[in-house]
């Protein structure tokens, strides 16, 4: 056999593929030895000519998100958030296979990874061709993946029938990997995209409501309303005073810029108090320091929940907009209520004096600040039963707008 060099996809480059044949494709990563991923002769002949064990799975290359459907059940909302952001790219999406993936793909297993390359020439011949490619990297296994057609020709060269020239191949390593058949969804392998960037990306698609207002306003109660359609709840106050424990990066800096705030590993709130609470500028260099690392931790947060499969969240911060909370949020929503009101619920709530209570009060923003800022409103004034159907109209509405 004599291996062909191809520079375009030509109609007898298309015959090899649909024939059964075996090309080498250059993909963004590495070239990949590719072959009719629905015929069971082409695909054992990949796994001899590589030397691959066939308890090991192949992945399936597609032209486009489409081809999910074609090859995939049960596809989550998910791998189309990823196919969008990532598609031309580096990431293989593993999901349960429809039966038409043959059995030797699969290797006996449920799933199969699709993975559409960021090259135009292979994406013309998997357009062409009419075909999936189950092509893993072009080089027998335990020698180095090859970036350029000469190194696929040292490997292979009278092995396979002909070789796609694409040049040279720009990352150099394999793609992602990552597991969305079942939940928490994992990365399998750590490729040539960050395992961060995907955790983002379905960050970035989940429906997150931000929820503000000042004290004793019931903004638990919208919140269990929006936790009983599964959303994670995600307290900002509570994640502060838990950092304020354990996050030695925050007290590290806390300690840089006010010296003597933080004594044996622990912050000295009162230490710190006289200090910033006689001085704005230094009380904004705090808020500065703390609404940082605050925001990364409940990035950390919405990140494993993302992975586990969440794509609602719902953040409960007085400060949601001087923090920057707010701009990643789907829906800002302000809970607001009556200052009586307000006082006898903090009163009840807290156990503390009417005059303190007003003290809290007013050392917060005024309604106004909160129903300018918002995209919705909710005043909760009258009985319990009636503010939480507001909340569920509200909420219904919301959702069913997108």
């Amino acid at each position: 056999m004599n291996t062909k060099r191809y520079i375009s996809c030509t109609d007898e480059l298309v015959g090899i593929m649909r024939g059964g044949g075996l090309v080498a494709v250059p993909t963004e990563t590495v070239y990949g030895l590719a072959g009719n991923g629905l015929d069971e002769k082409a695909v054992a002949e990949i796994y001899e000519v590589k030397g691959r064990p066939e308890v090991k799975p192949l992945s399936l290359m597609v032209h486009d998100a489409a081809s999910m459907e074609r090859y995939c059940e049960n596809v989550p909302p998910q791998a189309y958030t990823l196919a969008k952001k990532f598609w031309p790219g580096p990431l293989t999406i593993v999901m349960k296979a429809k039966p038409c993936v043959p059995e030797i793909v699969r290797a006996g297993g449920e799933t199969v990874g699709l993975r559409c390359p960021d090259h135009p020439l292979t994406l013309e011949l998997l357009e062409k061709s009419g075909v999936p490619f189950a092509a893993p990297s072009a080089n027998p296994s335990g020698e180095p993946s090859p970036k350029n057609a000469d190194s696929v020709l040292k490997y292979f060269d009278g092995k396979i029938d002909a070789v796609l020239d694409g040049g040279e191949c720009g990352i150099g390593c394999e793609s992602t990997l990552i597991d969305l058949s079942r939940t928490p969804y994992r990365i399998l392998r750590q490729g040539a995209l960050p395992a961060d960037e995907i955790a983002d990306a379905f960050v970035d698609s989940m429906k997150i409501i931000g929820i503000t207002g000042g004290t004793g306003c019931g903004k638990t109660t919208a919140l269990n309303e929006l936790e009983r359609r599964g959303a994670l709840l995600i307290d900002c106050d509570a994640v502060y005073h838990r950092m304020l424990e354990t996050d030695r990066p925050m007290l590290d800096e806390i300690e840089k810029y006010f010296p003597g705030a933080v004594i044996d590993g622990k912050l000295d709130r009162k230490a710190l108090g006289a200090v910033v609470f006689t001085d704005e500028e230094a009380l904004r260099d705090l808020n500065i320091i703390t609404h940082r690392h605050i925001n990364l931790e409940i990035r950390r947060i919405l990140r494993e929940h993302a992975m586990n499969g969440g794509t609602l969240a719902a953040i409960d911060a007085i400060e949601l907009f001087s923090s920057g909370i707010n701009g990643s949020c789907f829906k800002t929503i302000a809970v607001l209520s009556d200052k009586e009101n307000r006082v006898k619920r903090i009163m009840a709530r807290d156990g503390i004096t009417r005059e303190y209570a007003l003290m809290r009060i007013a050392a917060q923003h005024d309604d106004a600040y909160y129903a300018e800022k918002c995209d919705h409103t909710l005043y909760n004034n009258a009985d319990m039963d009636s503010f939480r159907n507001d909340c569920r109209q509200l909420f219904k509405e919301m959702f069913s707008n997108g």
